[in-house]
């Protein structure tokens, strides 16, 4: 049977590119679940927003958490929904401000 393509939300490509530019945490979730075991990385080293953390949870299954100033939130939600998070505006802002000076040259 043929597949049929699944349809790529433009917004979500967009948020996806923007968390590129976020520094990434990979860690393995061990006897926690995997958003307690974010929490707790995030409060054993500090780690100040925006970041985004791995957590691997089994050899086939990896969790994606964003660690914004509002909390912590699945990094699919925070591609789909990116403008609401202040954090990421400055880097697509920065981003766009980059483009346009290569451009320029």
């Amino acid at each position: 049977m043929a597949r049929r393509r699944k349809r790529k939300s433009r917004r979500r490509q967009e948020g996806r590119r923007i968390l590129e530019h976020v520094p990434q945490y990979s860690i393995e979730s061990g006897e926690d679940k995997p958003v307690t075991a974010a929490r707790k990385y995030i409060q054993a080293e500090g780690i100040s927003p925006p970041a985004l953390v791995l957590v691997k949870r089994n050899e086939h299954t990896t969790d994606r958490y964003f660690w914004a100033e509002k909390g912590l939130f699945g990094a699919q939600y925070v591609e789909e929904n990116h403008f609401l998070f202040p954090s990421l505006k400055m880097l697509n802002s920065n981003q766009d401000n980059h483009h346009m000076t290569v451009a320029a040259h």
